[in-house]
């Protein structure tokens, strides 16, 4: 039988996991953005001007060098050793790194905790609005996933406990990010920080805690994070992506001896082991305390580039759309007047050279229209004042229109 005479109808049979794959919005946007003239503030990626490249230079070479064999070939599961303990030692708590997973970007630590913790119909909590990614990864494990209510200073207490449920409907967890939230850019308080982690160990409630942006604090260090204050009761999730490169796609997990295992396993599953070869690199680049000369200088890059788009906004927007000030990390939230959406307005703004991210999508129910979320990392300053005054024109032709 020739090809062309088989049978057309499909063989393939869905599971039904795969039905509530989501394509992301974030980056379907990005590919507008690569249209030549486009201004963007949409993706959440750090500026290239921050990628230590002689460093990683160097690094190649040594690892090459002095242990090319052992670089290039498959490798323990857990992660290269040494790196494992450099993560250890720079956390601000008393970690064995027995206990730190590395993997393929924060992303994959998402992923496993999916696949380890939830099952079809169970019930997990997270922030209104939450990141993107954290839905998509959690989505196909089939949860119920209930949003609790958040403000200016955190997860609302009184609403977590409203929404834990009970018996076999108890949530498995509630996934947050303290610092410089994606999207928001809010950071959460130390007297709520406090207030979540005595709740939720009296509610028996484990936390997800993802910090990829922790370090990118631009005039004060965050209070200390939740994991340090009740280990046991708390997966955390690190990130080399914002203070090195996301390329490299390395990241960790550092989770109570108990689960560790099951993690690893499904780390297994996944993918063997992250690369061995970036692994190395990364631990050469750090092993002389590199990060701690190098994470300023980011900080203070990204300060700037908030301060510029805080002044652009103050300059230009119309007096009713409203914007946060973040404290460090990447994005800004920021509030059209009411009656308008970022959705309708995010064609006529691409029209005029800028793009965004509309926040609708960092909603897992009850989506808020009218929110959108700007970066102001990866444009320079010069962009970053033109592409916010395109933004308000945009803003007040919609309005008019």
């Amino acid at each position: 039988m020739k090809p062309n005479d088989l049978p057309t109808t499909t063989p393939w049979t869905m599971a039904r996991r795969a039905a509530r794959m989501n394509p992301s919005v974030i980056r379907e946007i990005l590919k507008v953005t690569e249209k030549p003239g486009i201004i963007s503030f949409a993706g959440g990626l750090p500026s290239s001007k921050t990628f230590p490249v002689s460093e990683f230079a160097a690094a190649c070479t040594q690892v090459l060098t002095n242990d090319a064999q052992a670089a290039l070939q498959y490798a323990a599961s857990e992660g290269f050793a040494p790196l494992r303990e450099m993560v250890a030692a720079r956390l601000p708590w008393n970690v064995d790194p027995a206990q730190i997973l590395i993997t393929t970007g924060s992303q994959q630590g998402l992923d496993l905790v999916a696949k380890i913790l939830i099952d079809a119909d169970s019930r997990v909590l997270v922030e209104t609005p939450t990141y993107l990614g954290a839905l998509q990864a959690f989505t196909p494990m089939e949860p119920e996933v209930v949003s609790v209510v958040s403000d200016d200073e955190g997860v609302d207490i009184a609403d977590l406990a409203s929404k834990i449920g009970t018996g076999a409907n108890k949530a498995r967890f509630l996934y947050v990010l303290p610092n410089f939230q994606n999207p928001t850019g809010r950071t959460m308080t130390e007297a709520r920080r406090a207030a979540l982690v005595a709740k939720a160990a009296e509610l028996g409630l484990p936390l997800i805690e993802d910090n990829p942006y922790g370090d990118l604090w631009f005039d004060k260090e965050p209070p200390a994070p939740l994991t340090a204050r009740n280990p046991e009761g708390c997966i955390y999730l690190g990130s080399f992506s914002k203070v090195l490169a996301p390329g490299l796609r390395l990241g960790f997990i550092v989770a109570p001896k108990g689960i560790y295992s099951k993690l690893l396993q499904a780390k297994q599953a996944a993918d063997l082991h992250s690369p061995g070869f970036n692994q190395r690199m990364i631990a050469e680049v750090m092993k002389d305390g590199f990060l701690d000369r190098h994470i300023p200088t980011i900080r203070a890059l990204y300060k700037s580039q908030r301060d510029a788009m805080l002044e652009a906004l103050r300059k230009d927007m119309p007096s009713d759309v409203s914007w946060n000030t973040p404290v460090g990390g990447m994005f800004l939230w920021a509030r059209l007047p009411e009656g308008m959406s970022a959705q309708e307005l995010l064609p006529k703004a691409v029209d005029k050279g800028v793009a965004f991210v509309p926040g609708a999508a960092f909603y897992n129910d009850h989506a808020d229209p009218r929110t959108m979320r700007l970066s102001f990392v990866t444009p320079n300053v010069d962009e970053i004042r033109t592409g916010v005054a395109a933004l308000a024109a945009a803003i007040r032709e919609h309005r008019s229109s």
